[in-house]
């Protein structure tokens, strides 16, 4: 028969697309289905069954019902890997099948009138037993013969004792594994494939494990200073009641490192294996501020290091890389109160990772008028097929990050994110000024490509900005543009972490989703 998994392998790239590629044993008990809910181009439900080592699989338009009255159209499609019994994510756009994906339901099957289900497929009806969280009883997919375009069959539901005339699988839209929508799930997908592990170690979560109660409580039994251990490292903090961020009541040092903990794993991401540009300020957000890059001698052996081989004399030459959570407390602790790390990773650093939009508003850019240029990039954005999300910026502006995949140079991401923005600024030429002198802006808005440069850094996501009340660079989904109640600096150190827990991390996405960008014409 060959590999049945040829098809499967030949229409994606994994070093793009989050799916597995296949090689799991299969199962040696009773044969498993899945059906997920994929929003590709068309919402579809994927139907699949467990027969010889792999997932035989139709994509079912209206998807599969309990309603015995229903005729669903069934496109037989290619096998897919066991792995994908579980597999719940985004598939990058422009990649094959690039949407959200969730298990709709998963559960055992039993072929019936056949003890050959391979067989039965080859002839072209197959008769199957179900017992899902959702789906139970009994479905039966009948060939219809084949369209030019694919292989259509018809997909019903027999009258037992488990049809329900009228049932509709839109009225159970949540996931049976994580109890999620597809909305959720491309708002913050919480598990990651590595296509290139062995299948036991290929699904990863992209949820931290949580900063445990007693740490903080730790932190918060100390007077003025301490000896904290967290993440595994003892950290010598101090000068805790030392107010930081002006405020009603001020924020206080020990509730800087007590959000930095929190936040560490979910910022994390976004900020291992990159040099990290440092904003400190020491005397707190009311005092100014400067830029430190340089690793101090007095840092701790195990945080992370790296020496640019580009420094030219006078500039820095040892850079903080922020490689594990309790690199970033050491950098809230040393006074850092903003942290940016580079486009680019230390591995390579002439190469970005992302394309940067940064929305730079005037001085006489209202807020209403800096979400229109947000929305027009958003709608540009999906009309090339990139996927892109925005943060707030904890001040007055939004930034928009596109991860790209390996190859491009700064001045390739630079022209295309220029590219783009002057396409937006024709739409509102009275909003947008390209002069790059703050005074001959005339209080216009920038639409800052300029950022696309090697060791030229914006904040990172869920990094503190120095402002009264600690603001917070807050990643958002698309549709929350036109929350009425959306500002840059909503969120703050203490309240940041609700909107993590209620809501998500919206960049997750961009992990797993670096993409070549498309020509702008």
């Amino acid at each position: 028969m060959g590999d049945p998994l040829e098809t499967y392998r030949r229409k994606r790239d994994f070093g793009r697309t989050p799916e597995p590629a296949g090689g799991a044993e299969p199962s040696d008990g009773v044969p498993r289905f899945v059906v997920q809910r994929h929003r590709a181009s068309r919402l579809h439900y994927d139907l699949r069954f467990e027969i010889d080592g792999v997932l035989v699989s139709w994509a079912v338009p209206k998807g599969p019902t309990l309603n015995p009255s229903s005729r669903r159209l069934a496109m037989h499609v290619e096998d897919h890997p066991i792995e994908y019994l579980d597999f719940e994510g985004v598939i990058p756009s422009r990649e094959y099948g690039g949407g959200d994906v969730i298990v709709w339901d998963i559960g055992t099957w039993e072929p019936v009138k056949t003890d050959d289900p391979r067989a039965a497929v080859d002839g072209g009806e197959l008769h199957a037993e179900v017992h899902g969280r959702k789906l139970r009883g009994r479905l039966v997919l009948v060939r219809r013969g084949t369209d030019g375009s694919g292989e259509p069959w018809m997909l019903l539901h027999k009258r037992d004792e488990h049809a329900i005339e009228g049932w509709d699988p839109e009225d159970h839209p949540r996931s049976v594994l994580s109890g999620r929508t597809n909305e959720e799930v491309l708002a913050d997908p919480h598990r990651l494939w590595r296509s290139g592990a062995p299948p036991a170690e290929a699904a990863i979560s992209l949820v931290p494990e949580p900063l445990p109660d007693d740490a903080i409580d730790e932190l918060a039994s100390f007077g003025q200073q301490g000896t904290w251990e967290v993440f595994g490292r003892r950290l010598k903090v101090t000068n805790l009641d030392k107010e930081l961020f002006p405020g009603d009541p001020p924020v206080t040092k020990r509730e800087l490192l007590a959000y930095t903990a929190r936040i560490a794993p979910y910022a994390l991401p976004y900020l291992e294996g990159r040099a990290l540009n440092m904003h400190r300020y020491p005397d707190g957000a009311q005092a100014k501020g400067f830029w430190h890059k340089e690793r101090p001698r007095h840092a701790p052996e195990w945080l992370g290091a790296w020496d640019n081989p580009d420094a030219d004399e006078g500039e820095t030459e040892t850079y903080v890389v922020a490689d594990e959570p309790a690199a970033l407390v050491w950098a809230a602790n040393f006074g850092a109160l903003e942290w940016h790390p580079w486009t680019s990773r230390t591995k390579a650093p002439h190469e970005p990772t992302y394309a940067l939009v940064d929305l730079d508003p005037g001085t006489a850019t209202t807020w209403e008028e800096l979400l229109a240029l947000a929305r027009l990039h958003r709608t540009a954005l999906d009309h090339l097929g990139v996927t892109a999300r925005a943060k707030v910026t904890g001040r007055r502006g939004i930034q928009i990050w596109v991860p790209v995949v390996d190859g491009y140079a700064f001045e390739d991401t630079r022209a295309w994110v220029e590219k783009l923005s002057r396409t937006v600024g024709k739409v509102v030429p009275d909003l947008v000024s390209w002069k790059w002198e703050v005074k001959a802006r005339k209080g216009l808005a920038r639409l800052d490509y300029t950022q696309n440069a090697v060791n030229k850094t914006l904040v990172a996501p869920w990094s503190p900005r120095p402002g009264p009340g600690a603001p917070v660079s807050v990643p958002i989904t698309w549709d929350e543009l036109d929350d009425p109640d959306l500002r840059p600096d909503r969120w703050t150190v203490r309240t940041a972490l609700d909107r993590l827990a209620e809501k998500g991390d919206p960049f997750r996405v961009l992990l797993g989703a670096a993409q070549e960008l498309p020509e702008i014409s």
